[in-house]
């Protein structure tokens, strides 16, 4: 069962890259999927650094500030996603075990 899932879940998943790879998007359709990773990994990290608690919070978190700053000067520099979230990781579990 669990591998069947696995397989339903890889077609899912799959099947839009198939067929899109065959086909030819529009320029500006191009052009306006290439801000897509920028914008999904903008939604992931910023909603912990202004909920920190699970709710909205109007002090900074000095950390969470700092090790952001550092992952955004590290992905306009390096262009490098992998970079970006290693070092941004690394700069954050750092500053928080030397800022408390």
């Amino acid at each position: 069962m669990i591998i069947g899932i696995g397989v339903i879940t890889f077609v899912l998943r799959f099947a839009p890259l198939a067929l899109l790879a065959r086909l030819e998007l529009a320029g500006w359709l191009q052009q306006g999927l290439r801000y897509v990773p920028a914008a999904v990994m903008a939604a992931i990290i910023a909603p912990p650094l202004f909920f920190a608690v699970g709710a909205p919070n109007i002090v900074p978190d000095p950390p969470r500030m700092a090790a952001a700053t550092l992952a955004a000067l590290i992905a306009w520099r390096t262009r490098s996603t992998l970079l970006t979230v290693v070092l941004g990781m690394l700069a954050l579990w750092a500053l928080q075990a030397l800022l408390g």
